[in-house]
């Protein structure tokens, strides 16, 4: 019987929007037969900025004890999904100083064809989604992954419009992720899954 795929999902949230993406990607890779893993990455913020927002202040306490990503994560998975609000069109400096420490990993050659995927939201309409994504994937480029893709692969996408990735505009945290914006996720890690689950078995054959 063949190994069970695993996929670790793995993000960065202030409020809250992009942890609710992490959960419907989590859903649906677990429906899909993988074996999942939720991680956040750590918070580079001090603790008075946090305060000072109050939604931010209470996602905080609200996800404690979400498990922070280690390195043991990357090295465990044959699936990696990243997530991650947008900070100028890339991804935010939580995620990419988690990102930055994976040289070890890197020079030994761990990273490599494993198949990697990402989601994000923006603030405003057209606030980078696409730009955020990629940067997202020059990473995954440099590390020999494979980078997998909603496109449009299901109808559903001609709604959601990204084919780079699942993405949500949240009106500067207002808004909560819809179901267009949960399905463009759930569609996301489900390809991954498959794809992933096609490549281990592929490599092992």
């Amino acid at each position: 019987m063949a190994a069970q795929t695993k996929v670790a999902v793995i993000y960065y949230s202030a409020t809250g929007i992009t942890y609710q993406m992490a959960q419907a990607a989590c859903e649906a890779a677990g429906d899909a037969g993988a074996e999942v893993r939720l991680r956040k990455v750590h918070e580079l913020a001090p603790d008075e900025a946090i305060r000072s927002n109050s939604g931010w202040h209470a996602h905080h306490l609200e996800t404690q004890d979400v498990p922070e990503a280690e390195l043991d994560d990357l090295s465990w998975a044959d699936v990696v999904i990243f997530g991650t609000p947008t900070r100028y069109g890339v991804m935010a400096a939580q995620l990419k100083q988690f990102m930055d420490t994976t040289g070890p990993l890197w020079s030994q050659g761990v990273l490599v064809n494993k198949v990697y995927s990402a989601f994000c939201s923006t603030a405003t309409s057209h606030g980078g989604q696409e730009a955020t994504l990629l940067s997202m994937f020059n990473v995954f480029y440099h590390w020999g992954g494979v980078v997998v893709t909603p496109g449009y692969t299901d109808p559903s996408q001609f709604v959601a419009g990204n084919p780079y990735g699942a993405s949500h505009t949240s009106n500067n945290g207002e808004t909560a992720p819809d179901a267009i914006a949960l399905g463009a996720c759930a569609l996301t890690a489900r390809r991954a899954v498959l794809i992933g689950t096609a490549l281990k078995s592929g490599l092992s054959g």
